[in-house]
């Protein structure tokens, strides 16, 4: 059986804020649609499914993220996950300037947890609390 990675998808609280957020980091948006109807409630197991969502694609191509934000049933709203909870924990990107990247997610409200940590020498890194409380992993790869 052959397997790939399809997409993420991540409920939001503010479609347009959420879009903005990933736009600015350089995803691209290359679908948008609002879903309802006995297909969506089939696919997801929810009664009267009704969402407005948006696909977003990496500059490579190969990475996809799905957002939705629904309209009926009406979304439950959470505690931000932490790092060390069980269940969907980080969208995570390469980036090829991990301060460029962090000014761009300071102009959303969005910053570090606690700072930029160097692993190994190897990699630059931080997780930033993105909209929605989205964790979103920053990584730049340092050259030798």
């Amino acid at each position: 059986m052959a397997i790939k990675l399809e997409n993420v998808g991540i409920a939001v609280d503010d479609l347009e804020a959420t879009i903005a957020f990933f736009v600015d980091l350089g995803l691209t948006v290359i679908g948008r649609d609002t879903v309802s109807g006995e297909w969506t409630d089939t696919a997801v197991g929810l009664d009267g499914n009704h969402a407005n969502i948006a696909m977003l694609e990496t500059p490579d191509g190969q990475g996809h993220i799905e957002l939705f934000e629904y309209i009926h049933p009406e979304a439950i709203a959470t505690a931000p996950t932490l790092p060390n909870e069980i269940g969907m924990h980080r969208v995570a990107f390469s980036v090829d300037d991990i301060d460029a990247a962090l000014a761009v997610a300071a102009e959303h409200g969005c910053h570090p947890l606690r700072g930029v940590a160097n692993y190994r020498d190897i990699y630059k890194l931080t997780y930033v609390r993105g909209p929605s409380g989205i964790i979103v992993m920053l990584a730049e790869e340092l050259q030798s």
